[in-house]
């Protein structure tokens, strides 16, 4: 990777769009940086500090947006409209068939399904804007004018922050990939998520200096953990299983087509992060409707209250990260969510059908519905294997905090740590192609 990203500098126009991206980047972690006005910022990272555990939605925020949340900053709510838009148009296009004609219109079919994505984003990331700002009003006590004429022209300002924050983030996510290099809505993720490992070092370096007889050894394995997961991750998610094709001979005119082996690549980790992604808003909504509704202090307060309130104070409990209850329930939505998705994005059918019309056959099996069959079996079994993967990756560092809570701050680091690498081994690919169409000397080099 280091030598892909030294040959990839020493290219003039490859070099321009590392600048780009870097200046981009650079803008995303100032407007970080940058409070909304007319909010009292001790007060938001107060409660945020004390709400946004546990594994709710608050917690999910901050992650991705790179502590931004906890600091009321005008990219607060960072890259996570888009990313929820996305997630709700990928699933209605399988849903609803307009959305589906669209999609198989080609490129024309996709620009206006990016137009529709982009218009769903924005109203999303209005509607964040507007409950955050009650949040901050109401729980935080966080926004300083709340009556009258100051208060409508606070209010008005704080929400139109957020999401022309929200907003201008996607717009250079749009601008990196036009322009940089990679993805950028997935750059924008991986400098977000990337900002908050400063603060988990910082953790375990306190943890240390308070305590060093205890938490030298505990930092020291965390670290060797981390270490071996990143590997993990690498190995996974450049795993794959190649199903081999023969294509068979024809001749027209004088010339003989065909005739040739390949193979068809199944990666192991096809869903990436997404499953995570969906599995984690899903377990973290209970954990969120509880900062509105509050559960009872302890099981006896709720036996006082009623049935209503003992079922609700277990409900809640039941969804705390603290919970074997919880990973049990994390590990099965992940898989679920694994094969849910990919059998969204890899349809064996219509492979098979492709290799009928050009000729193509997997040795020992007979063209049509045998070779479907045969290619949904591999596809289920290498499915497993990946959804299994991203369970481990995703409960590991929760079974962490089990055995220690001052490092629940770690409690998502797999999540992150998944996201962080895919995207720098995505970005990696990306600089190799280029590279490669450089360097291709073409029909009359």
């Amino acid at each position: 990777m280091f030598q892909t990203l030294k040959n990839a500098w020493s290219v003039p126009e490859i070099r321009k769009k590392f600048i780009y991206t870097l200046i981009m980047i650079i803008i995303f972690r100032i407007g970080s940086a940058v409070t909304v006005p007319f909010l009292d910022l001790a007060s938001v990272q107060s409660w945020v500090s004390e709400n946004a555990t546990n594994g709710n939605f608050l917690e999910y925020l901050n992650i991705l947006t790179g502590g931004a949340l906890s600091k009321a900053t005008i990219f607060s709510l960072s890259i996570t409209p888009y990313i929820n838009a996305s997630i709700i148009i990928q699933l209605l296009t399988y849903a609803l068939p307009p959305l589906e004609r669209l999609q198989e219109e080609g490129e024309e079919g996709r620009k206006v399904i990016n137009k529709i994505m982009a218009y769903v984003a924005l109203g999303l990331a209005i509607f964040m804007s507007i409950a955050y700002y009650f949040t901050m009003r109401n729980s935080m006590q966080a926004v300083k004018y709340t009556t009258g004429a100051y208060g409508w022209f606070a209010a008005i300002v704080i929400i139109a922050c957020f999401a022309a924050g929200a907003s201008f983030v996607v717009w250079m996510g749009n601008r990196i990939s036009e322009k940089g290099i990679g993805n950028g809505v997935s750059m924008i993720l991986f400098a977000g998520i990337l900002a908050r490992f400063p603060t988990d070092v910082g953790t375990l370096i306190d943890l240390t200096k308070t305590t060093p007889e205890k938490y030298f050894w505990v930092t020291l394995a965390v670290l060797v953990v981390f270490v071996l997961m990143i590997g993990f991750i690498v190995f996974m998610n450049e795993s794959e299983r190649r199903v081999p094709i023969q294509y068979a001979k024809r001749v027209v005119g004088r010339k003989q087509f065909g005739g040739q082996n390949t193979h068809i690549p199944i990666k192991v980790c096809m869903s990436g992060v997404m499953p995570i992604i969906f599995a984690m808003a899903f377990m973290s909504l209970p954990s969120t409707i509880s900062l509105f509704v509050k559960p009872a202090d302890t099981l006896e307060l709720a036996q006082e209250s009623g049935a209503g309130a003992v079922f609700y104070f277990h409900f809640i409990n039941f969804f705390k990260t603290t919970s074997a209850g919880y990973a049990v329930l994390y590990l099965i939505l992940i898989v679920a969510f694994n094969y849910f998705y990919v059998s969204m994005q890899y349809n064996p059918v219509e492979i098979a059908n492709g290799l009928r019309q050009n000729n193509g056959a997997i040795p020992g099996i007979r063209p049509g519905k045998p070779t479907s069959d045969y290619l949904q079996k591999v596809l289920s079994k290498i499915t497993l294997v990946g959804a299994v993967f991203l369970g481990i990756i995703a409960i590991f560092p929760i079974m962490i905090t089990w055995l220690d809570p001052n490092l629940s701050s770690l409690s998502m680091g797999g999540t992150s740590i998944l996201i962080v690498v895919s995207v720098a081994l995505e970005t990696a690919r990306t600089l190799e192609s280029q590279l490669m169409m450089r360097h291709h000397k073409g029909f009359l080099g």
